[in-house]
């Protein structure tokens, strides 16, 4: 392996390093900045960008790592080195790449996707299938995949159903999957399935993942909605996709949104995949991926679009979201925060998600909410479907301080123009416990040009 690694170029050795850091990877000498204040007796960590070390040093970092990680890194090398021949192979032959795979390439250049198909890889039961020869890029075969998941007791997320489809809507793959570990929640009003639905499964993660290998050789084009979330279900690294989140421009969303699949389709195509309150149904949603991508090859859709946003129930219009809450965090103390006299949902196992859970805030009526969310003391932004929402600090009576979101329910609200301009764009945050949403990932905060003052935001802190 130490060979592969010494063969490889610099650039490619710079991406190693950055993975292992953004990945808290270590070595037999700690992480990257370990290792450089460690070895480094002139500059120390204090030039911690790969990029600005010699391969020398990058090499010697990576060495430093055991035989198994050093076998992980060769099927790194081998991806990054597949990934430039692609881009060298559209700049010298434009005319013989497909459409498709200029699609592929398009979601690559989603300012989202490296942040969200940085996969662990490296990990236990992952798998990291390779994009194939060169000849593979003028092939443009597709398959479009939905998948369905429950939560686990460990905090994870098991797969519990996988569909399929080719370009003819065919259906190549769909299997119900046994979690091979006790469920919490099987999110019936979404999965669409119960505990009963996976009694006698006998289909593991392993044989899915088999499967999926056979289904995608020769460089198969793999389709999906916020697919990155399937492949981490999946435990499955595989670069040639298309995510039907990023190839649409949206022209009431911020940049770095993505619309749901039912909101796309039913400005894309015309119609809903789901009636409201309707369980996901695995094989449509792959159905749907697909028909997004035929209408996009078809129609171009290279102007934004307009999103239409789904209808909120009555009922729902008069609560408040609370999200990222830490779950050491009572629920009941959220309460200090709001005027009025709301009441909050205290069954909220079935919203746990490993560190964080979620609860609603319910108020007397519209106008309770609206006056509650104005008085609440937080940096302003909107989710990723365009629903205004709130960082708010609590300070407990320990004098620790928690940090969490209140959201709204409605769509539509629009930050005011003056707070618009006196502040930073305000990060994206991902706050549904479902699919379409992530709720897990960290703020990316953009960062300001040299020429202009940084601004800080103050968040006030609730006492």
């Amino acid at each position: 392996m130490g060979k592969r690694l010494a063969g490889a170029e610099k650039e490619v050795l710079v991406e190693i390093v950055r993975f292992t850091q953004k990945n808290g990877l270590k070595g037999a000498e700690g992480g990257w900045k370990d290792f450089l204040a460690r070895n480094d007796k002139k500059f120390g960590a204090s030039v911690s960008d790969p990029k600005k070390r010699s391969k020398d040093v990058l090499l010697a970092f990576l060495l430093t790592f055991s035989k198994d990680f050093q076998k992980y890194f060769g099927k790194l090398i081998r991806r990054l080195n597949e990934r430039s021949a692609f881009e060298q192979f559209l700049k010298e032959f434009p005319d013989k790449i497909s459409p498709q795979l200029k699609l592929v390439q398009l979601t690559a250049e989603h300012p989202e996707y490296r942040k969200n198909y940085n996969f662990p890889s490296y990990k236990e039961g992952w798998k990291v299938l390779r994009e194939g020869k060169i000849t593979n890029f003028m092939k443009s075969t597709m398959l479009a995949i939905d998948c369905e998941m429950v939560l686990c007791h460990d905090g994870t997320e098991a797969l519990v159903r996988v569909c399929v489809v080719n370009s003819n809507l065919e259906v190549k793959l769909d299997e119900l999957v046994n979690p091979l570990k006790a469920v919490a929640d099987y999110r019936t009003s979404i999965t669409g399935l119960s505990k009963k639905d996976l009694k006698g499964v006998t289909c593991s993660l392993v044989d899915v993942q088999k499967s999926l290998k056979k289904l995608l050789s020769k460089g198969k084009i793999l389709i999906g909605h916020s697919l990155s979330k399937d492949l981490h279900a999946l435990k499955f690294d595989y670069s040639r996709v298309i995510d039907t989140a990023y190839i649409f421009k949206y022209a009431n969303l911020p940049t770095t949104a993505s619309a749901s699949l039912n909101s796309l389709c039913k400005s894309v195509l015309g119609y809903a995949v789901r009636e409201e309150g309707e369980p996901h149904n695995c094989l449509k949603d792959a159905e749907a991926a697909m028909n997004l991508v035929l209408a996009k090859l078809k129609h171009g859709f290279n102007d934004p679009i307009e999103i239409a946003r789904d209808s909120v129930p009555e009922s729902d219009m008069m609560k408040l979201l609370a999200h990222k809450i830490p779950v050491y965090l009572p629920c009941q103390e959220l309460l200090k925060l709001f005027s009025g006299n709301p009441s909050i949902d205290e069954k909220i196992d079935s919203r746990v998600r490993g560190d964080y859970y979620s609860t609603c805030i319910s108020f007397g009526d519209r106008d309770e909410v609206e006056k509650a969310f104005d008085e609440l003391d937080g940096q302003e932004a909107k989710d990723s479907s365009g629903r205004l929402q709130k960082n708010v600090l609590l300070k407990r009576d320990n004098g620790d301080v928690a940090s969490f979101y209140v959201r709204k329910m409605a769509y539509g609200a629009q930050l005011n123009k003056s707070e618009l301009s006196n502040k930073r764009p305000p990060p994206t945050e991902h706050v549904e416990p479902t699919k379409e949403d992530n709720d897990g990932d960290k703020q990316k905060m953009r960062k300001t040009g040299k020429k202009h003052e940084k601004k800080k935001v103050k968040i006030s802190v609730a006492e």
